[in-house]
């Protein structure tokens, strides 16, 4: 299955490779051709089985590059999980739990490389925060050096279920995500992650 927002991008590559490819030679539709594979295989966005329980999801594809206990300076919040996104990983990012979408908040910044820790305040982001009764989970889709686009399809008091494709960021980023005390982490660092599959973190307060 191919993303809705890849075909433009497919289009115009197979465009640039078989006209080169016509009016040229059939060499010359390399590049287009290129381009075109790799366009299918950056939109791919495969089902997924996603787990039961009162559980935190991955939001995305990629390796956990921060697992921190917060201080007090940030409650609700306690834990911050950040997972970076190469180019090859599927860039569909789904929910990573259930519950009323309180808000969204979409901010222009700079296009350092996402694996960077300041990336998350300084980079381009859009943030959005998931309320279950008294849980909050907030997170964050961030551009990169190379992505230059968000894409997020919710509007504030949308119901979401865990798992549910939310949107997707393009060509390389990573998804912050700040979780409270009552979940207990369960991936590592450097750990490679599965959107809306890999368990993060369980609850212990029962709200799902």
């Amino acid at each position: 299955m191919i993303n809705r927002d890849g075909f433009p991008f497919i289009i115009a590559a197979a465009v640039v490779a078989i006209l080169p490819a016509w009016l040229i030679h059939p060499y010359a539709g390399i590049p287009g051709l290129a381009a075109c594979l790799f366009c299918i295989n950056f939109f791919r966005d495969p089902e997924r089985e996603v787990p039961p329980g009162d559980v935190a999801v991955s939001p995305a594809d990629g390796k956990v590059v921060v697992v921190r206990r917060l201080d007090d300076a940030d409650p609700p919040y306690v834990w911050f999980i950040s997972i970076f996104m190469n180019v090859f990983n599927v860039h569909v990012n789904r929910a990573p739990v259930s519950g009323r979408l309180e808000s969204y908040h979409y901010a222009r910044g700079k296009f350092m490389p996402a694996n960077r820790e300041a990336a998350t305040v300084e980079n381009e982001h859009n943030e959005i925060v998931l309320v279950d009764g008294e849980r909050c989970v907030r997170m964050s889709q961030v551009a990169g050096l190379i992505a230059r686009r968000i894409v997020f399809r919710k509007q504030t008091g949308d119901m979401i279920i865990k798992g549910e494709r939310i949107g997707l960021i393009r060509f390389g980023s990573r998804v912050d995500l700040w979780l409270p005390a009552t979940a207990a982490i369960k991936v590592q660092l450097g750990q490679k992650v599965t959107a809306g599959q890999t368990i993060l973190a369980e609850f212990t307060d029962g709200c799902d």
